[in-house]
């Protein structure tokens, strides 16, 4: 049996791991976030986050949209700095925290606001079937390849901190 120091030090290890990859999944929701809205909503203009509405709204919507991102993102790095400031950031586990986030807000953003909600098309005028596919198929690839992660790091045990 484990001396109750190591016990200690395996919780903590567990937290850091924990809380690394919530902070980094944060931070990975916020960038696609940013990227859907930057890419999609304003370069392509192919929709606005709510588009069952005026033009008016749906630029509206958009802000808020940008608003919660930059939020997100903002209270992101600032836990992130915190991580690093106490050194308990566990590299391996943020980065799959930040494809979970990335994932999770694509499949999130496919399934539950275009077809559930139906806030929002891809793209309007065209068949969306190839556009649907390839969002949440990537948005899948994502979550895959941060659970991938997060079980390579769970099995080489690093919850350590390090310089990242």
């Amino acid at each position: 049996m484990d001396a109750p120091e190591n016990r200690h030090l395996g919780q903590q290890g567990n937290s850091e791991s924990r809380r690394s990859m919530v902070v980094c999944g944060v931070i990975g929701v916020a960038v696609m976030a940013a990227v859907d809205e930057i890419v999609f909503h304003q370069i392509l203009g192919w929709h606005h986050f709510y588009d069952r509405s005026t033009s008016g709204v749906g630029l509206m919507s958009d802000g808020l949209l940008h608003t919660a991102e930059l939020l997100a993102l903002i209270a992101g790095f600032f836990l992130y700095a915190d991580l690093r400031r106490s050194r308990t950031l566990a590299p391996a586990y943020a980065w799959a925290g930040f494809f979970l986030g990335l994932g999770i807000f694509q499949v999130f953003d496919g399934i539950v606001d275009h077809k559930l909600l139906r806030l929002h098309q891809i793209r309007y005028g065209v068949d969306i079937t190839p556009y649907d596919w390839a969002w949440n198929i990537g948005g899948l690839v994502l979550v895959v390849t941060g659970l991938l992660l997060g079980l390579r790091a769970r099995r080489s045990g690093r919850t350590g901190s390090a310089a990242v």
